[in-house]
């Protein structure tokens, strides 16, 4: 599943970015790899998902969430 598809106050886990060049080197120095959790915490009527991983919250557009693939979190 993609974040666009995820669902509000859901974890997920960051399987792999589908995204080229400038963007995926700046999601990646924010922390956006591979094996990262993140929490889905909003989702705008514009298309843009607010989501919090590693202590911080960020939002990226609609364009940007569909190329960042999910994996279902573990529950423990």
């Amino acid at each position: 599943m993609t974040l666009l598809e995820g669902e509000i106050n859901q974890v997920y886990c960051i399987d792999k970015l589908l995204i080229d060049g400038n963007t995926s080197r700046r999601l990646q120095s924010l922390g956006l790899i591979h094996g990262t959790d993140i929490k889905v915490v909003n989702k705008k009527r514009n298309g843009a998902i607010i989501f919090k991983t590693r202590g911080s919250r960020l939002a990226v557009g609609k364009d940007i969430a569909d190329k960042i693939i999910l994996e279902e979190r573990e529950a423990h």
